[in-house]
């Protein structure tokens, strides 16, 4: 980790987008898999740098809704990967007092990989550190329309009556209602757009670009991008 002394203002939360697994290996002759292997180990070294520096919240895009377009034997593998980075890395977190959550349609994820999910969801579950938070199965358009059907549901029920609706009652039926909004995303590989991440949450979210791939980023990275953010001016709309 490079020298921090100077940061001011690091954000309670970041999420990233992590970009760029899949050319990170064919730039060097690799199989796509062992671009996604390297991934992981930067979601270590990442996770790890957001606790040293008191990031409360860090939210990954691990697995989007529209990857379980990509063809099946690479989706098999990613959740082979997932289920193996869950089972490996829960008594790293253990030791490291984060908290492991997920968000997305996790009904969607094979069964052995829910089944570890849960585990390592629950041995974590009374840690105080950072709380990380798996994107899975996950799609921010979906995500809205879950909640829609969450609210419709609540008022046919008679929990909530519609003219009580605002964004304060909506935004307590999204995946995220347990945590506060980003106030840093983070994007490797250089790419400019959302990929429907979020939607709803980074509204007034500050963002970091960088040209890197997912594998290379580093701690000096995380640094250099919540250096970034904290010379930023958050004004929400306001003058």
């Amino acid at each position: 980790m490079p020298p921090t002394e100077d940061l001011k203002n690091v954000p309670r939360h970041i999420a990233i987008i992590m970009d760029g697994n899949g050319r990170w290996a064919k730039e060097r002759g690799l199989p796509r898999t062992e671009g996604h292997r390297q991934g992981a180990e930067t979601v270590r070294r990442v996770s790890e740098g957001c606790n040293e520096l008191g990031v409360e919240f860090l939210t990954l895009y691990a697995f989007s809704s529209e990857n379980w377009k990509r063809p099946k034997r690479e989706v098999d593998a990613l959740m082979k990967l997932l289920e193996l980075f869950l089972r490996q890395k829960t008594p790293e977190m253990q030791e490291q007092n984060i908290r492991l959550q997920a968000i997305g349609r996790l009904h969607d994820l094979p069964e052995s990989c829910q089944a570890q999910l849960h585990r390592s969801i629950e041995s974590t579950s009374q840690n105080t550190g950072l709380t990380l938070i798996l994107a899975l199965s996950y799609g921010g358009r979906e995500e809205i329309v879950d909640g829609v059907k969450s609210l419709i549901e609540s008022v046919e029920r008679g929990h909530l009556d519609k003219g009580m609706i605002d964004i304060d009652v909506f935004g307590k039926h999204l995946y995220t209602r347990y945590y506060p909004d980003p106030d840093l995303l983070i994007r490797t590989s250089g790419e400019m757009r959302l990929s429907n991440f979020l939607l709803w949450q980074l509204s007034y979210t500050e963002f970091f670009i960088t040209e890197k791939f997912w594998p290379d980023f580093g701690k000096d990275d995380l640094v250099e991008a919540v250096r970034a953010y904290g010379k930023r001016h958050r004004r929400f709309g306001a003058v």
